[in-house]
């Protein structure tokens, strides 16, 4: 834990201290924190702040670098340093303090996190501190007195004080100015390649020991070091007083422009209403294509193009869409391996898609390209990668599609990007830390990906994509259960629900066995038509043409000519030619029938035979005699078999190679749910069986301005409580035997996660308690939320890992 961050965020009113809670929202993440202590140990967390300065500016992170390399730095120091007026810099300063990256002390002094100054190996390709170099055990006394020799200086006082002696020297501008008018020729051209492209450069070792050479004067004066035989360093001292008085690292408080250009907005909103519902209903199409011929992968992994060049050609997509859906499917989870297929087959999810109303359907998909760890339209080589392959892109490319389409939501209203270029650096400069190179290489497909789906038109954000671009907090990973944040996001919601107002349920049939749509077909009458009769046009009006092929492809699937002609006649008025083809078409359909047949039953015994298929209880069966010796079953083997024994007959089932196959069945095991605690102290019981690809609604989080108000009031209260824990505990849960009472108490003064059994019989997995007139209040992971557990109710206590 940082003791700077602990010390500073005593110090906070209730306003400041809710805007860390604001820009940090992992120190609200359950279980919630209810000490400062507790609070700055999660803002502390490597990983979580490395999360936090992923959000940042540009300029956040030149003062940060900035502030390594400076001794003691303070506002004013950095104003300085950097040449920027004061207002700039504590301007942006309050964004680190904001997002406890870092925090200023009594005196004014920045800490930064430690985290942070882990992350710049050479802030601003600057090396170690010259004392890190002159404190080092590979330099002799020995060796510090002949520096200081060199450098004209007396060695007597000790080693602390010759140190600070050549310290002092080299960080002298006059003094370096006068060593380098005695320098061999070639010494300032070398430093110089240090002080600006090193600090660490490879050099030749044996010129450090030849005498007369720019390297030996350079490392006789403490100019360069050399932690191994052809590796030179150079200190910060040292390359800073080379890059001279007027150095001043970069600084840019300003975001670089957009080029615009005006943009119509009904056009815009128009363009979204066409693709919105378009994503929708060739997302089915493809899904129903893949459920009738499962999609192979490669043996290297992955869709091969022949197969995406299929699927295109089958549902009407266009490659670049089919490839797009795919991958959103998969991540969506509507799409998934079926070893028994041997192909990528639609998941039970689908079917519950499929019955959802088309907003709710959309906002699924546009959630799962929204964290999807990958680019479907990034071309490497001029060539797109593989469908579903391997992406080593992974959780960047994600973050690359957030500022994308951040950048576009900055943009002023009724105006469109004009320039890629521009918009790269914009996005470069509001979020630093992405892969350039990945940007420079994705930023194009971005955009085609967001155009397709809807959120982008005419290079400006739809309404649509607005909704979705204020969403990357919320957009959590691939694998994460995040996605409920984005799906259910109320103006996601009324968004994607504008967006599919606009589509047509219903359509012009003509004497010609065409059916028209002037507008955006909506999915269940795409389906419909699709079903029944061939596309042969989309875009502003869709055509579809009957023939007798498409009509008997419709019976075939199950339903005949009435049924056909009334969900028709649902969606327009059907003409007469239409419906003398679909009564013509059924009236020959039929002619050959094909019987499935659910097992064989033989015996040498004819009237043993006839008898079993006489037998009025195992009509259920569906038993008949093909031969004096062969009965056919609609029922399974397994089925027919536990049936016939049930009669009291003794029959045996036969393998494929006719041959007698009794197999001995293990018994399964009862499957039991798992009870959890619910808060209120209701119990419920959670069966295994739940759907594990059902998200959950997440529980909203405290509001931070209450849950500061609570920090402070608790950190006064801290003191008045402190070393009460072990006596509290000793005297009221006299159940528990001593060691059990410690770890009580470590999960009180420590938060530590302890799994408890009170008297009735109940388990819960706790931390992070506090002690309330007899009771634990602590976090109980079952119930998400923190309760109130008797101490003299709980009889056992054991560590939790």
């Amino acid at each position: 834990m940082d003791d700077h961050l602990l010390g500073w965020l005593r110090t906070l009113d209730e306003d400041r201290l809710a805007r860390v809670l604001t820009h940090r929202p992992d120190a609200l993440a359950a279980p919630w924190p209810r000490r400062l202590d507790t609070l700055a140990q999660r803002l502390s967390n490597g990983f979580a702040v490395m999360e936090a300065l992923r959000v940042l500016p540009l300029p956040c992170l030149q003062l940060a670098e900035a502030c390594l390399v400076l001794t003691r730095p303070t506002a004013e120091r950095l104003a300085g340093f950097l040449g920027a007026p004061r207002a700039e810099v504590d301007r942006w300063l309050d964004h680190l303090y904001d997002h406890a990256l870092a925090c200023p002390s009594a005196d004014g002094e920045i800490h930064l996190a430690e985290a942070v100054t882990r992350y710049w190996s050479a802030p601003l390709g600057l090396g170690e501190p010259l004392d890190h170099y002159l404190n080092s055990w590979t330099i002799s006394g020995d060796t510090l007195r002949a520096l200081a020799g060199n450098l004209g200086l007396p060695s007597h006082g000790g080693k602390r004080r010759t140190v600070a002696r050549v310290g002092e020297a080299l960080a002298d501008d006059g003094h370096m100015a006068a060593l380098l008018r005695h320098a061999p020729v070639g010494a300032a051209a070398l430093l110089d390649e240090f002080a600006w492209h090193g600090p660490v450069r490879e050099v030749d070792g044996g010129r450090f020991v030849t005498p007369g050479t720019p390297e030996k004067w350079a490392a006789d004066h403490g100019l360069l070091y050399r932690p191994s035989w052809n590796v030179a360093e150079m200190p910060r001292e040292v390359a800073l007083g080379r890059r001279g008085p007027g150095y001043h690292p970069p600084f840019t408080p300003r975001a670089p422009e957009v080029a615009t250009i005006p943009v119509d907005p009904e056009e815009v909103d128009h363009l979204m209403t066409l693709a919105a519902p378009h994503v929708v209903e060739r997302c089915a199409a493809l899904l129903d294509n893949t459920s009738k011929a499962p999609l192979p992968l490669l043996k290297t992994g992955g869709v091969g193009v022949r197969e995406v060049r299929r699927v295109a050609k089958e549902t009407g997509c266009d490659e670049d869409e089919t490839r797009l859906l795919l991958e959103i499917c998969a991540v969506a989870r509507l799409l998934a391996w079926d070893e028994k297929s041997g192909g990528l087959v639609p998941t039970e999810r689908f079917d519950r898609w499929r019955l959802d109303e088309g907003a709710a359907r959309l906002r699924v998909l546009l959630s799962a390209w929204w964290r999807m760890e990958r680019s479907s339209l990034r071309k490497i080589d001029g060539r797109y990668g593989t469908v579903l392959g391997d992406d080593q892109s992974g959780a960047a490319m994600a973050r690359i599609r957030h500022a994308v389409l951040s950048a576009l939501l900055r943009l002023p209203s009724a105006t469109a990007f004009a320039d890629r270029d521009s918009l790269v650096a914009n996005v470069r400069w509001h979020a630093p830390l992405v892969d350039r190179e990945l940007l420079d290489r994705c930023a194009s497909a971005v955009i085609d990906e967001s155009r397709l789906l809807g959120l982008v038109a005419n290079h400006a954000l739809t309404d649509l994509g607005r909704a979705l671009a204020g969403l990357a907090a919320k957009a959590g990973g691939e694998s994460d259960d995040a996605a409920p944040l984005v799906e259910h996001d109320p103006a996601l919601v009324e968004a994607s629900t504008r967006a599919l107002a606009s589509v047509r349920r219903s359509a012009l049939f003509g004497p010609d066995l065409t059916a028209v749509v002037t507008g955006p077909p909506s999915a269940e009458l795409a389906e419909l038509l699709d079903r029944v009769a061939e596309r042969e046009s989309r875009g502003a009006a869709s055509v579809w043409r009957f023939t007798t092929e498409s009509v008997r492809r419709a019976l075939d699937r199950g339903y005949d000519a009435d049924e056909l002609l009334d969900e028709l006649s649902g969606v327009g008025a059907v003409p007469q030619p239409l419906e003398y083809l679909v009564h013509d078409v059924a009236r020959r359909h039929g002619e050959v029938t094909v019987t499935t047949v659910g097992c064989v039953v033989q015996a040498s015994d004819p009237a043993l035979l006839a008898e079993i298929a006489a037998h009025r209880r195992l009509s259920r069966l569906g038993l008949r005699l093909l031969a004096p010796t062969v009965l056919v079953a609609s029922a399974d083997a397994e089925r027919t078999l536990g049936v016939l024994r049930e009669a009291g007959y003794a029959p045996v089932p036969v393998a494929d190679t006719g041959e007698i196959a009794i197999r001995r069945t293990r018994a399964e095991e009862p499957r039991n749910g798992r009870l959890i605690l619910l808060p209120g102290g209701q119990v419920a019981e959670l069966s295994d069986a739940q759907p594990s690809d059902e998200p959950m609604i997440a529980e909203p989080v405290p509001d931070p301005h209450e849950h500061a108000r609570r920090l402070i009031a608790e950190s006064r209260e801290a003191g008045e409580r402190h070393g009460r824990t072990w006596a509290v505990i000793g005297r009221m849960a006299t159940r528990l035997p001593t060691a059990q009472q410690s770890l009580l108490g470590f999960v009180v003064d420590r938060g530590v996660r302890a799994g408890i059994t009170l008297t009735d019989g109940l388990t819960a997995t706790i931390s992070h308690g506090e002690l309330r007139n007899g009771a634990l209040d602590a976090w109980c992971e079952e119930a998400g939320d923190y309760l109130e557990f008797p101490l003299a109710e709980i009889v056992e206590v054991k560590g939790a890992y």
